[in-house]
Formats: C-alpha cells, structure tokens, sequence
C-alpha cells in the first residue's frame, strides 16, 4: 500500500465513531444529545457507566494506535517517523471529524491522540497515562486528567528521544488539546465542571452552554454540576 494511501485508512479507522455505537448499541441512545453531548470516553463514563466508557476509551485508542504501528511507512528512521506522525493526524482528524457521521459530532481526540503516542513513544505515553487516571481519582474530572497528561507528554520525550519531529508533534497536540478544552478550563475555572464517579448517569438531554464557541461541543448536563472547595 503506497503511504499516501495510508493517509486515507488511517483517516477511515479514526473515523470510528465507538462512542456513538456504545451509545445506539448498549442504551438505544445517541450520545451526541445526552451528557455533554461529545462522542468521546469522557461522555461514555458519564452517560453509560465505567464498564462502557472504559471499552470506548480502549477502543479510541486502538483506532490511534494501529494505524501508526501497522500502516506501511518507507524510507530511512527521519522519514519513517514523519510517515507514522502523518498516519496519526489522519486519525485524529478523523475522530473529531467523523466521516461517518458526516463530519458531524466526533470527540477531543484525548484517547485516539494516546494510541497515537502509544506507536510513537511507548514509554513516555504510559507515564502519562498513568497521570491521567491518577488525576482523575484526585480531582473527580476527567478535563484535568487530559489536560495534564496532554501538556506533560512533550516534556518527557526529550529525555529519550530528543528534539525530534515527535516531540514536536507532541508540543502542537498539546497545545491543540488545550484548545479543545477551553470549554472545561472556563467551567474549572467558575467551579461548574461536572466531575466523575462510578455510579452510571441518568440519560438527560444536553443544555447547551452559552460561553462555549460555536461548533465545539460542550453542553452541561446540569444534575452532574458539582462545587468543587
């Protein structure tokens, strides 16, 4: 398969909507109008319980993981790296734009940019994802776990791989994973960030927030909102 070809099925695979097929398959429910209304693992663990969000949140990944571990990628070790950082834009994009729900909906790309890592830099992902769940369980929000480990991945790489074009990836998702989230720094921030547990949501419609950008999907489920001290 030529890489440029690649380019398409990475695409195609992050395109994967496991969130929305959660939804439909184990609640009869389309997640894009309950929770947050985000096809991603968080709304998954809010909407449908921890056992269903944690396969969502498997699955994201592997739709990042593999295009970037299996997809042909010629050429010398520089080359052979762009290809594979190449293979995972393509897949994040195409979880944030879904193809198959005609670029409607989509996620952050928090757990698809991990699998993403994960075919890059083993290692230094799962340090960061330890980071994350450790996050959660301190702080009950999901944001702050993504948020933490998205701005300490690229400080890691460089103590393994140097200055590379993967950490310089890393730097860009970071920074772009950031933005995706200025939603929930604006809820952290008034102290409105719904958090997480382990009991399963009742099913609510979304109520859209008034600060949030156009096109970034970021409702509040209000019956979830708690003061955090």
């Amino acid at each position: 398969m030529p890489p440029a070809a690649g380019i398409l099925v990475a695409y195609l695979a992050g395109s994967i909507p496991f969130a929305y097929l959660a939804g439909k398959i184990f609640a009869g429910v389309d997640l894009r109008e309950y929770g947050s209304g985000n096809l991603g693992a968080t709304n998954a663990f809010r909407v449908l319980g921890w056992p269903i969000g944690f396969l969502v949140f498997g699955l994201d990944i592997v739709k990042g993981a593999l295009p970037v571990m299996l997809l042909p990628s010629p050429g010398n070790t520089y080359h052979h790296e762009l290809w594979q950082i190449a293979f995972g834009v393509a897949a994040i994009v195409g979880h944030t734009r879904p193809i198959f729900l005609l670029w409607q909906g989509g996620g952050k790309g928090v757990a698809t940019s991990c699998g993403v890592f994960f075919g890059l830099v083993p290692h230094q992902t799962l340090d960061v994802l330890a980071v994350f769940f450790i996050m959660i369980a301190i702080t009950h929000y999901v944001s702050v776990g993504s948020l933490s480990a998205s701005i300490l991945l690229p400080i890691l790489i460089p103590f393994e791989r140097g200055f590379t074009p993967v950490f310089w990836f890393a730097l860009v998702m970071s920074i772009f994973l950031v933005y995706m989230h200025r939603a929930n720094i604006r809820r952290l921030r008034r102290g409105e960030e719904p958090v997480i547990n382990f009991k399963r949501r009742a099913l609510e419609k979304t109520k859209t927030d008034p600060g949030d950008a156009p096109g970034v999907n970021a409702p509040l489920e209000p019956t979830t909102t708690a003061k955090r001290p």
